[in-house]
């Protein structure tokens, strides 16, 4: 099957002819017949796929069994990051697919070159592993700076508001309308009072538990064990 040559520059000034020149050479070398030569100009190898119409271009032909194989320069000209190289080369596999990268002298259609689809899952891995730890230490930063975390805790007095309607025998939606906050918020609220230790969990939904911690406190109710109203 065909061949397809992939170049990129990324300035509008720059040229893609040395490329495409040296690797023809090297596919009449070696006996592989170039179907087409696609060429994004002026656009950087940060970009994704989506945003390289030529680099697309190739990934779908190679996608439709239109071409076997895709020939570039270097392999930053697939992209410069982890995570786009990655998914290049997994599009390319997964076509069955071969990939020569001239400057690395890789051909993945040698026993050596082949290793570097084997190694693709540890790549993945890296690259997932880069991502947590740049997560984790922005959040020990912001966490250093002071910054909190999380949603923003309801204030004390709309705390107090919820309690005290819900003790008038309001709703929860009517309560929600209310104070202005959401009704899933409201519930949560109600929850942590009535049942802030999970003691009723499993045998009875929180409403439920409501009612009996309300009927203990008015006296209206005895158990054979004592619960302490504290935890």
């Amino acid at each position: 099957m065909p061949s397809i040559i992939y170049a990129r520059v990324s300035t509008k000034g720059q040229s893609t002819e040395r490329q495409v020149e040296e690797l023809t050479a090297v596919a009449e070398k070696a006996g592989w017949d170039i179907a087409d030569v696609k060429i994004d100009h002026g656009i950087s190898g940060s970009k994704g796929r989506q945003q390289r119409p030529a680099l697309d271009e190739t990934l779908k032909a190679i996608t439709q069994r239109k071409a076997d194989r895709v020939l570039v320069w270097s392999v930053d000209r697939l992209g410069r990051s982890l995570q786009d190289l990655i998914s290049t080369l997994n599009d390319i596999k997964a076509a069955g697919a071969d990939l020569y990268i001239h400057q690395q002298a890789i051909d993945t259609s040698t026993p050596a070159g082949k290793a570097l689809f084997g190694m693709l899952g540890i790549f993945s891995e890296f690259e997932r592993e880069i991502i947590r730890e740049r997560v984790v230490s922005g959040l020990d930063r912001a966490k250093a700076n002071g910054v909190r975390l999380g949603r923003k805790p309801v204030a004390p007095i709309i705390v107090k508001k919820v309690k005290e309607l819900r003790a008038t025998g309001m709703t929860q939606t009517a309560i929600a309308k209310s104070v202005g906050i959401s009704q899933a918020k409201v519930s949560a609220l109600l929850k942590k009072e009535y049942d802030p230790a999970g003691k009723f969990g499993g045998a009875y939904d929180w409403q439920t538990a409501e009612l009996i911690t309300k009927a203990i406190k008015d006296g209206e109710l005895e158990l054979d064990v004592p619960v302490d109203p504290e935890t």
